[in-house]
């Protein structure tokens, strides 16, 4: 199977996992998902101070500038598969 298809495979997975990951996995899944579909962060910071949850999420995934699509993609599918034990 090629790469993308193998990561559309991961991201139906990701939706079934038997046990809820942890905070900090779900931000690593996240970002690791943008960075695979839309490559470098494109949007504005949160404007919102105390909106914590978006400004993780933005954090999480501008820390993955530079990376590939290809490179994210497969860093997915791995951690995927590590969740799914």
């Amino acid at each position: 199977m090629d790469l993308k298809t193998l990561f559309e495979q991961a991201t139906e997975d990701s939706k079934a996992l038997s046990d809820r990951p942890s905070n900090d996995t779900l931000l690593q899944l996240y970002s690791l998902y943008k960075q695979a579909t839309e490559g470098d962060v494109n949007v504005d910071p949160p404007a919102n101070p105390f909106d914590f949850v978006s400004k993780a999420k933005f954090e999480a995934w501008s820390g993955l500038k530079g990376k590939t699509k290809e490179t994210a993609m497969q860093e997915y599918i791995n951690l995927v598969g590590k969740l799914k034990g």
